[in-house]
């Protein structure tokens, strides 16, 4: 979760996805071999995948992604490739995720090395969930926590209900001690309302907000949604199937 990461928008938006494999292989290799969480390769994943969607919808990218790079990348078969397609089977649609977990099982079956964090990609357990608002409930932010292990990751959703209850903002990062951060700054403020929710309770908050479309205002909320939607829809499946 590294801010100082070069702009993969820059990279991989003008590129049509069917074509991108050597610009995405060769930036998989110089960033993935550095990576060692499951969330930051998903990350990387997640930003990918939307800069590629740039001009079309993520669906149809993802689609296209399963017919096209995923083949190809299986018959690279290094190192980078392997851990694309792990990515891929993380955060991709149904389409993407079974395509690519496949072609995954049969790369690594010629010996081709595994990155650290494989047998763990896309299976973090789901820890505590809370949301906060104005007083009036016109904004409101939920956040839900995810653990690989003892190391914990947070994702938050703005939601402006002004605006239909669409999603204006999301956002990945360390969860560390941010419950109690959240907690103490709400206190301290009359105009918000903080409220521990459960699993279930968040899941259903992010589907409505999911269903209503996105609102972005600025263009760092944009580029945040473009980045992270990939794995926001992806934490979202293991909500559902909590």
């Amino acid at each position: 979760m590294d801010d100082e990461d070069p702009d993969i928008a820059e990279l991989f938006a003008p590129i049509d996805p069917s074509k991108a494999l050597g610009v995405v292989l060769s930036e998989a290799h110089e960033i993935l071999s550095h990576v060692r969480e499951p969330v930051d390769a998903e990350l990387w994943g997640s930003d990918m995948i939307g800069a590629l969607s740039a001009a079309a919808d993520e669906s149809d990218v993802m689609a296209e992604l399963a017919t096209s790079m995923v083949p190809a990348a299986e018959e690279t078969a290094t190192p980078e490739a392997l851990a694309l397609l792990r990515i891929f089977g993380a955060i991709g649609t149904e389409q993407l995720r079974s395509a690519a977990a496949a072609a995954a099982e049969r790369v690594a079956s010629r010996g081709v090395a595994e990155p650290e964090w494989a047998t763990a990609i896309g299976s973090p357990t789901v820890g505590k969930c809370w949301h906060y608002s104005d007083i009036g409930g016109r904004q409101e932010s939920v956040t839900v926590t995810f653990g690989y292990g003892e190391s914990e990751h947070a994702l938050s959703v703005l939601i402006d209900h002004g605006k239909g209850g669409r999603i204006k903002d999301a956002w990945v990062g360390d969860a560390t001690g941010l419950l109690d951060k959240t907690w103490l700054a709400a206190e301290n403020d009359p105009l918000v309302v903080f409220e521990p929710i459960d699993a279930a309770d968040a899941r259903d908050r992010l589907e409505r907000a999911i269903t209503a479309g996105e609102c972005p205002e600025k263009p760092d909320q944009a580029d945040d949604l473009t980045a992270h939607r990939a794995l926001m829809h992806a934490r979202m499946r293991l909500l559902a199937v909590g």
